[in-house]
């Protein structure tokens, strides 16, 4: 089974670049607070990499 993770907007995108928006957009994260759970795979670590500075990353057992 993939190891699961669990990421939360904590910062706005209002002062980010647009591509740093894009990417949360595409996390599936729409306002401060909201929360997903995405797959550990290669392309969604980059995405969370890319926009560390605006989410909280834990990881689910």
């Amino acid at each position: 089974m993939a190891k699961k993770i669990r990421i939360r907007l904590v910062r706005s995108t209002i002062g980010a670049l647009p591509a740093q928006r894009a990417t949360v957009r595409c996390l599936g994260l729409r306002k401060i607070g909201s929360v997903t759970e995405k797959e550990a795979n290669p392309a969604i670590l980059g995405m969370v990499r890319a926009v560390s500075h605006l989410v909280a990353v834990e990881e689910i057992q």
